[in-house]
């Protein structure tokens, strides 16, 4: 079973008299396992679609699948459940709580899950040694270099076990070596099983994917392959 599939959709938006189609009846299947790169303009849809993806937005047409299930028409609370048990979020800015120390932010989503406070720690420590930043647990975000800051935000989305992994231009406010090891981080988590969904408008972030969907005018221009995904390790 697919854990996406777009059928037939859409989102039109009305700005005065006009019309914005930013998403334009596209069709999509991504399979568990895949990192997959979204790539495109400014105004080519591919944050619509990534928002939609993600459960942040609400499609004007067409049906979205996610392992399976329909999330068309489903109330605030059953998306934001989906949205903390199945998706785990990397935003370029980090939206990291500054006054809150690395373990605190990663252990933030797991409160919705009724776990004990001893369960969440011992949780947000093991991704924290996953991502590289075990001895950086009781530093502040400011503390934090802008790479350590995005690794922290990376086992923040992670702790939670999700189904998928949605980044946002997550290399968009690093230098070009900490996006190599941001990247890096990031193959072998797909290497370990993790399904990858990634939108960025730079050609150099994409050819790390397994796969690349380029978006024009809210249509899909392209989908094609990496047949020569690089690997930065």
């Amino acid at each position: 079973m697919p854990i996406i599939e777009l059928k037939k959709i859409s989102r039109h938006y009305q700005m005065g008299e006009h019309l914005i189609k930013a998403l334009d009846d596209i069709d999509l299947t991504i399979e568990r396992n895949e990192y997959v790169m979204f790539i495109g303009s400014s105004g080519s849809g591919k944050s619509t679609a990534m928002n939609i993806v993600g459960c942040l937005d609400t499609p004007t047409s067409g049906t979205y699948l996610l392992n399976g299930n329909n999330v068309d028409g489903l109330d605030e609370n059953a998306l934001a459940d989906i949205r903390n048990q199945e998706i785990g979020f990397i935003f370029q800015t980090f939206n990291l709580l500054p006054r809150a120390t690395a373990l605190r932010n990663v252990m933030q989503p797991l409160i919705y899950r009724g776990l004990k406070h001893s369960e969440r720690k011992a949780a947000a420590e093991d991704v924290l040694e996953r991502v590289g930043l075990a001895d950086r647990g009781n530093h502040l975000p400011n503390e934090l270099s802008g790479g350590q800051r995005q690794r922290v935000a990376i086992a923040r989305a992670l702790v939670t076990k999700p189904s998928i992994l949605l980044a946002d231009e997550p290399t968009g406010n690093l230098d070009s070596q900490t996006t190599t090891e941001i990247l890096a981080l990031f193959d072998e988590l797909h290497a370990g099983g993790q399904t990858i969904v990634v939108v960025t408008h730079e050609p150099d972030v994409a050819a790390h994917g397994s796969r690349t969907i380029r978006l024009k005018d809210g249509r899909v221009e392209s989908d094609l392959p990496n047949h020569g995904q690089q690997n930065v390790h």
